[in-house]
């Protein structure tokens, strides 16, 4: 087993100055910070001896934040619930931005006194969860799913709902349906993505890769959407968009430009909260409960945290709403 003793050895530096590097104490060479570290990583190290017990778990980006949307924030409602009950404090960190140069993802987050850990993720940084559960630190993913089987994540499955919610509009007469996907690929757009496909396919009707469309996951996103849509000769009749926030937008702006919704444009979108009731007409939406989302996360990672090691992997629901923005084509 790897001991502070051989990471001396390795590094070629005394004892004390390993346990200095591992404290980060300041007055440390980078030189020999490097070396040490480096050492430390060759040898799978892990500080357990003098390591403080504390109350704080992570809220653990390994990519670009999102903590200013609505569903970050259910998501950050759920996990308060259980973090109050059993007495922890939240910490948010940015995996890019929190690491000294070196550092594993372990080392980091034992620095700075952190137990475990809730992890948001895109497409472009599931290697950082992959190397995080490689080093056997306690996370749990939220909302996104692995076939590492040492990653334990809690997601909501949308490809049912979402193959739904494209049939709903199939059933209404639209035959030229348009997809609106995030810029930044996720897995819970991509399932999106896969249920209008698989419904569309069910019914023989072919995707134009014209009506795939990326927009940002905001408000201006959804007003630039509506507008690129409406200024086509050969527009789609439905739109089917990933974001709760993008479809504000674009219902925004149908009623700032005397865009008729659903007589002109019909839309489904996709909603954490209650976004669907608060805008006019009310959205038919695919739904998910993302502060249960939050709350399950925080619970696996409690029983992680408790000495139950076995890896979770939970779905939970979605389910389609109809309401007033969607009807036959015009």
């Amino acid at each position: 087993m790897a001991s502070v003793r051989t990471i001396a050895r390795n590094a070629g530096v005394s004892i004390t100055t390993v346990s200095r590097v591992l404290n980060n104490h300041p007055q440390v060479s980078e030189g020999v910070r490097q070396r040490v570290l480096d050492a430390s990583n060759q040898t799978g190290y892990t500080q357990t001896v003098g390591r403080k017990s504390t109350t704080n778990i992570a809220l653990l980006y390994t990519g670009e934040s999102s903590l200013g949307s609505p569903f970050d924030g259910a998501i950050l409602a759920g996990m308060s619930q259980g973090m109050e009950e059993h007495g922890y404090d939240l910490m948010i960190l940015d995996a890019r931005r929190s690491r000294n140069a070196g550092e594993t993802l372990t080392q980091m987050m034992l620095r700075k006194g952190i137990r475990g850990a809730v992890v948001r993720t895109t497409s472009a940084t599931r290697g950082t969860v992959e190397m995080l559960a490689a080093e056997g630190f306690p996370f749990v993913v939220a909302a996104d799913r692995f076939d590492d089987p040492a990653v334990s994540y809690v997601y909501s499955d949308s490809i049912a709902a979402s193959r739904e919610a494209t049939e709903h509009l199939i059933g209404l007469g639209h035959r030229r349906i348009g997809m609106c996907l995030n810029i930044v690929d996720d897995s819970d757009h991509l399932d999106r993505l896969e249920g209008f496909r698989q419904a569309l396919a069910g019914h023989d009707i072919e995707l134009d890769s014209r009506d795939v469309l990326r927009s940002p996951a905001n408000r201006e996103g959804g007003v630039q959407l509506l507008r690129r849509v409406m200024s086509r000769a050969d527009r789609p009749t439905a739109l089917f968009l990933a974001d709760p926030i993008t479809a504000v937008g674009l219902l925004s702006e149908a009623r700032r430009s005397g865009v008729s919704i659903p007589a002109d444009l019909s839309v489904v979108g996709f909603d954490d909260a209650d976004l669907r009731y608060m805008v006019c007409p009310e959205l038919t939406a695919v739904c998910q409960d993302a502060s249960a989302l939050g709350r399950e996360a925080f619970v696996a990672l409690h029983g992680l945290l408790d000495d139950d090691k076995t890896p979770v992997r939970k779905a939970l629901p979605t389910w389609l709403e109809i309401h007033g923005s969607t009807a036959s084509p015009g």
